[in-house]
């Protein structure tokens, strides 16, 4: 159960166990494919001299993204009656989510899986409507603040020329 006002009220009440699902069918479907069946891997264009890199620098960004996230969000000295705006949150408005949407293409990049490719996609989709049901809920708790925040800030891709 969620308590009002707590950082946790703002989740719906599938998320977690939505997040869980989807990284376990990825990750089976991945290993499987990639490894076993080798049905839909297209690896042999790409060295994976390239693409062992650009996963890495992939990973580097997710992990940055997510530690930010998390070390915001669980601050003991944040003040929970305002919408953070710092750091992460004022490049876009779900970083965390965001970490975890980019986590699963540094797979992919290692060995690529059409199956685990629409898994990934299907993910996506997931936390775009738990990060829509969230904004509700922030609406509702913040209101023109949050509006405000979400005018500013965009949900998903930064404003780099900003």
């Amino acid at each position: 159960m969620h308590e009002e006002g707590s950082d946790s009220f703002f989740e719906h009440s599938w998320g977690n166990l939505g997040q869980i699902v989807l990284a376990i069918a990825f990750f089976a479907v991945w290993l499987v494919d990639a490894f076993f069946l080798q049905g839909t891997v297209v690896d042999a264009r790409v060295s994976i001299g390239v693409r062992l890199p650009l996963a890495m620098v992939n990973w580097l960004a997710v992990a940055y993204l997510a530690r930010q996230s998390l070390r915001l969000v669980f601050d003991k000295t944040r003040d929970p009656t305002r919408v953070i705006r710092e750091s992460v949150y004022g490049i876009v408005r779900h970083p965390l989510y965001l970490s975890e949407m980019l986590l699963y293409p540094g797979f992919l990049l290692c060995r690529f899986s059409l199956a685990a490719c629409g898994i990934w996609l299907l993910g996506a989709g997931f936390l775009h409507i738990l990060a829509r049901y969230e904004e509700k809920q922030l609406v509702a708790r913040f209101g023109e603040e949050y509006h405000d925040y979400m005018r500013d800030v965009p949900m998903w891709l930064p404003w780099i020329w900003k």
